[in-house]
């Protein structure tokens, strides 16, 4: 059979470390030119395969992919469009095989969280039900670290080392200011159902660092009298405290601290700021003069600081997804497997699709303290080695030099415009 093409595509909200992953998936291809053709990208992520608007990457350098390494952000573009069930839906899927037999593409490269790998296997049933010759790939990224299976996943080490080293840093100024003015600093991370991120300012503290530190998790319901409680004995006993709240972080009931009332494009609750919420529930109930701020984009952008950990995971996991693909797998993932703690040791290992799909994978319950407040040692142990290390890219006048590509377009083969 003559050799076919490949498809990579980024998809939700980007990291620090994904285009290390698509370094990782072109460098492979690459290098198998005798069995894999060109690789096409879709530009904004699933979006381009729709519209059959495709970036043609073998246009690019072998020293403009290799800085993909070090650069943040999805040098395709991403998008956050989830397709429906094929049920719902089977028009879209069908339009991706017929783009895919447009342009000769016998492989799919998936760069996504768990709407993604559900996207993944969908179009990999749909291609063996349509008897299209493609094998689906789903390459893991979220930095909200909740893909099941996969011990981590990449993007994650990168956030919870620039939340762990901010929380830190913010700590040592609220120490500072804390006689006369500031006594609490909230510090809002990401996280919609997974604790990941937040735990993570846990990590500020530790045996020479006595940082009094309050963590708000997603997994464990918001009982504002027993938070302000902990705010004020850590406020009377250091002078001062920093608050790290998840974005998920909801009452009782259900409801987000934080929701707006509105919904984002994959349905989910659009989430308005905890920080503010709880730094106001400290102003009214204790009367501590207070600082809050929303890590949002600068927490998956900062590359500057990215876990050499994590880099390594995205490229390897980019790398693994084209040898699957090689070896005639389909509809699999490739996956993080820890194989000791200290010293902190990992390989690679591979998941069905079918068992990724729409799970998620939550902090357990022995990662967060009796008080449900802070980390436990365990939770330590697993986070240290996904932090550990920098890969700190080129510098130039002070500045960090990130690559941007040509993206050069794949001309059009089929007719007429397809609407999303």
């Amino acid at each position: 059979m003559a050799k076919m093409n490949a498809f990579y595509a980024q998809s939700g909200g980007v990291t620090a470390v994904i285009n290390a992953s698509a370094c990782g998936v072109i460098e492979t291809a690459r290098k198998h030119k005798d069995k894999i053709g060109k690789v096409y990208a879709g530009r904004n992520g699933i979006i381009g395969a729709l519209t059959e608007d495709l970036i043609d990457t073998s246009k690019e350098s072998a020293k403009a992919i290799a800085a993909l390494r070090h650069t943040p952000s999805g040098a395709f573009g991403s998008c956050r469009y989830k397709l429906k069930s094929l049920e719902q839906n089977k028009r879209e899927y069908a339009r991706l095989i017929e783009v895919f037999k447009a342009h000769n593409i016998g492989y799919f490269f998936y760069n996504g969280g768990g709407d993604s790998a559900d996207t993944c296997w969908k179009v990999s049933q749909l291609s063996e039900a349509m008897d299209y010759p493609l094998q689906a790939i789903h390459v893991p990224k979220t930095v909200d670290n909740d893909l099941p299976i996969t011990d981590c996943c990449p993007g994650f080490g990168s956030v919870a080392k620039y939340i762990a080293i901010s929380t830190r840093e913010a700590s040592f100024d609220v120490a500072s200011m804390c006689k006369t003015s500031t006594k609490v600093f909230v510090v809002e991370v990401m996280g919609r159902h997974a604790g990941w991120i937040a735990a993570a300012g846990g990590m500020a503290a530790d045996n020479e660092n006595n940082i009094p530190i309050v963590i708000l998790f997603p997994e464990v319901e918001f009982n504002q009298d027993k938070f302000l409680a902990n705010v004020k004995q850590k406020v009377e006993k250091f002078g001062y405290c920093t608050v790290v709240v998840s974005e998920g972080t909801h009452y009782p009931d259900g409801k987000f601290l934080a929701e707006a009332g509105t919904r984002d494009s994959f349905g989910h609750a659009q989430l308005g700021g905890a920080a503010p919420v709880v730094a106001g529930m400290i102003k009214d109930k204790l009367g501590y003069k207070y600082h809050w701020a929303v890590a949002d984009y600068l927490q998956r952008a900062a590359r500057h600081i990215a876990s050499k950990t994590d880099v390594d995971q995205a490229y390897a996991l980019g790398k693994a997804a084209v040898e699957l693909a090689l070896k005639g797998k389909n509809s699999v993932m490739p996956t993080i497997v820890r194989v000791s703690d200290k010293p902190y040791k990992w390989k690679l290992g591979v998941a069905e699709l079918k068992d990724v799909a729409n799970k998620e994978k939550m902090m357990p319950r022995n990662f967060i303290t009796a008080d449900g407040f802070g980390i436990t040692t365990k939770c330590r142990a697993y986070l240290s080695g996904l932090i550990k290390g920098e890969d700190y890219p080129p510098y130039k006048d002070g500045m960090p030099c990130y690559v941007r590509l040509k993206n050069t377009a794949v001309a059009k083969k089929l007719k007429g415009v397809f609407k999303l």
